[in-house]
């Protein structure tokens, strides 16, 4: 499954979500003008924006105010990126630097919050107070889910259930946002909205498991950035706990988290651990578990190509390789 199979559904009306973030960098200050171009030409898979899309696609398609809620949903997950790459200092974000390394972590976070401002003036321009209202609670679990982590950092005393609660707040958030908002503009009725809502969540939580396996599995070409940043920050991270759990005496997070000596050796041993055991398999079998609730919640909802296509959303995210 190729997400450009998925995007098909609402191909065009991508393209002019797209059109709409990159006006954002038109603007009079040409130093901001820079920053902003910089950011915006990173690109991305744009799956909040495309959930955003196909969710309205289920019932009445107002266009103009899914448009606009698709451009906040993927601005607003573009400051979240500009922010965490400035508190974690990583100089490289998709193959290019990062703000931060570019301009340093004082403008970074200011950049952050100018397109935190943007998101929310285009939330507001669908003139829906609901909507409204759940993009205020989005930022707010968000940047709960950014101080737990910081606060939790290099803590080996995380459970399971601390982990789910931190990804939920962290990437789940705005899932729910792209789904909710597009069926709330859409007039889906309260049943159907509240459907879409958990879709999004599980489908959230499962991206975000298969985006910790990959900082295991993967290749820096294929992430963009170094594989082991999670181990790197101190964030412990699903397949970090299994290794833990199935190596409880010594092992290389424990090391890491611990001392904090030789950072690259033991990054490089707890690597290599989790690609030579069952971890990874047993830490799909969770994002799988996650995707297939999101798949449970569409059938109540019309049969139609665009519930289709979230079914297949819901097969991508655990099937990527990036």
């Amino acid at each position: 499954m190729q997400l450009i199979e998925v995007n098909s559904l609402v191909g065009e009306d991508l393209i002019k979500v797209e059109e709409t973030i990159r006006s954002v960098s038109k603007v009079g200050y040409p130093w901001l003008a820079e920053m902003l171009g910089h950011t915006i030409a990173g690109g991305g898979k744009r799956v909040r924006p495309a959930l955003c899309l196909l969710c309205g696609k289920l019932y009445e398609y107002d266009f103009k105010r899914l448009v606009l809620m698709a451009t906040s949903v993927e601005l607003l997950h573009t400051a979240t990126l500009v922010h965490d790459d400035a508190i974690d200092k990583s100089p490289v974000r998709r193959g290019r630097s990062t703000v931060n390394q570019l301009w340093g972590e004082e403008k970074a976070v200011l950049l952050g919050d100018y397109l935190f401002a943007k998101a929310g003036e285009f939330s507001a321009s669908t003139e829906n107070i609901r909507v409204v209202k759940l993009f205020a609670q989005t930022l707010e679990i968000i940047s709960k889910g950014e101080l737990n982590q910081a606060f939790n950092a290099f803590n080996l005393k995380q459970n399971h259930e601390d982990y789910i609660q931190r990804i939920a707040d962290k990437t789940a958030s705005l899932f729910v946002l792209s789904t909710e908002s597009g069926a709330v503009l859409s007039h889906a009725p309260e049943k159907s909205v509240q459907a879409l809502k958990e879709y999004g969540y599980n489908l959230g939580v499962a991206f975000q498991i298969v985006d910790d396996i990959l900082d295991f599995t993967s290749t820096e070409k294929e992430l963009g950035k170094p594989i082991g940043s999670d181990l790197a920050q101190g964030t412990f991270t699903l397949p970090a706990m299994l290794l833990v759990e199935h190596y409880p005496g010594d092992n290389p997070v424990k090391r890491l988290f611990e001392s904090r000596g030789e950072r690259k050796e033991n990054i490089g041993r707890a690597i290599e651990t989790v690609r030579n055991s069952t971890i990874v398999e047993e830490c799909y079998k969770f994002a799988t578990a996650f995707s297939v609730k999101a798949r449970s919640q569409l059938d109540s909802l019309p049969d139609c190509p665009a519930r289709q296509a979230l079914n297949e959303l819901a097969e991508y995210v655990v099937s990527r390789q990036s």
